[in-house]
């Protein structure tokens, strides 16, 4: 599948997939800044996407953000629809005790094409029973 990438930036930077079987690919900073500790920030890409009709794009943490920085992707995973033109951009937060320094060119978060489908919405009176039933967070064990 072929992806349309538009540069909004000249030095925004063209993501690709780090190894030939990765599943998702790394979206970079396009400018410098940094996130106090505990504080979240709205990271700039400089690229806008053209996705077919039926994906999106699901923006997740890169592991070693996380592991390394405690930062991580605040509405992991994020979600940019197919209709979606405008410029990506990537919720950081930094969980962490220390400043977080962002350079331009830095990966910061990885995207996976993921196929979607809409269902039919159908109020009704009843629902179907199950053995679980109503049983939330937790009643299936441990």
């Amino acid at each position: 599948m072929k992806l349309q990438i538009k540069k909004l930036d000249p030095s925004a930077r063209i993501p690709k997939y780090q190894s030939a079987n990765a599943a998702g690919f790394d979206l970079h900073a396009l400018e410098d800044g940094e996130i106090a500790a505990g504080k979240s920030a709205l990271i700039k890409t400089g690229l806008a996407i053209s996705l077919p009709i039926g994906y999106e794009l699901q923006v997740r943490p890169r592991s070693s953000l996380a592991l390394k920085h405690s930062v991580t992707v605040l509405n992991s995973p994020g979600t940019v629809d197919s209709d979606y033109r405008g410029e990506l951009m990537i919720i950081l937060i930094n969980l962490g005790n220390e400043t977080f320094k962002i350079s331009a060119g830095d990966r910061i978060a990885q995207a996976i094409l993921s196929a979607v489908s809409q269902a039919d919405l159908i109020e009704v009176e009843e629902l179907d029973k199950t053995e679980r039933g109503a049983g939330g967070f937790g009643s299936t064990g441990r």
